[in-house]
């Protein structure tokens, strides 16, 4: 019996791991420079980490071997769906470490903004402690669920096929076990 759903779980794939690509070009681009006097603050930490993780995301090896079944179309299937887990862990692991080092990013221009290539003064410690709190709140909202209903919305609003998308707790148990 043909499974007719393959053509699409495959198209899912493709979907999927543009989306990946994409999200670790924009990556990419948040490599801002590190003043030598603030490369100790938190902002300048996170994008460093961020740009630190995508590279180790990028050099995961994928193992798409799957048990053999009697049917090829169930084997075919089975790669499939495993297909579709690690490109949408992948994805998801990508999609944080981008929220991540924007909100990074936007705080370290704004920081910058702020001293305008000077150190910091008296007068501005006011707007320098604002930028550093928005930075926390905005961290703090890059959550795990966050992440994943972000996703879940752009793919919706692009009118993707996610039937079989895996759902959070299949996602962080595949990156525990195999990212």
């Amino acid at each position: 019996m043909v499974d007719r759903m393959n053509p699409a779980r495959a198209l899912r794939v493709a979907e999927i791991i543009n989306d990946y690509r994409t999200l670790l070009v924009h990556i990419a681009r948040h490599n801002v420079q590190i003043p030598t006097e603030g490369g100790h603050k938190e902002t300048y930490k996170e994008i460093r980490e961020g740009l630190a993780a995508a590279q180790a995301l990028l050099a995961a090896n994928y193992d798409p071997s799957v048990e053999s079944t009697p049917s090829n179309t169930e084997t075919e299937k089975a790669e499939l769906k495993r297909t579709i887990l690690d490109a949408s862990a992948r994805r998801f692991q990508a999609h944080r470490i981008y929220l991540r080092v924007a909100v990074a990013t936007r705080c370290a221009l704004a920081r910058q903004n702020i001293l305008r290539e000077g150190r910091p003064a008296i007068e501005q410690t006011a707007s320098l402690d604002a930028v550093e709190n928005t930075f926390r709140q905005e961290m703090g909202r890059v959550t795990d669920q966050y992440v994943v209903d972000d996703l879940r919305t752009a793919d919706t609003r692009a009118g993707y096929w996610t039937e079989e998308d895996p759902s959070l707790s299949e996602v962080l148990d595949w990156i525990h076990r195999h990212l």
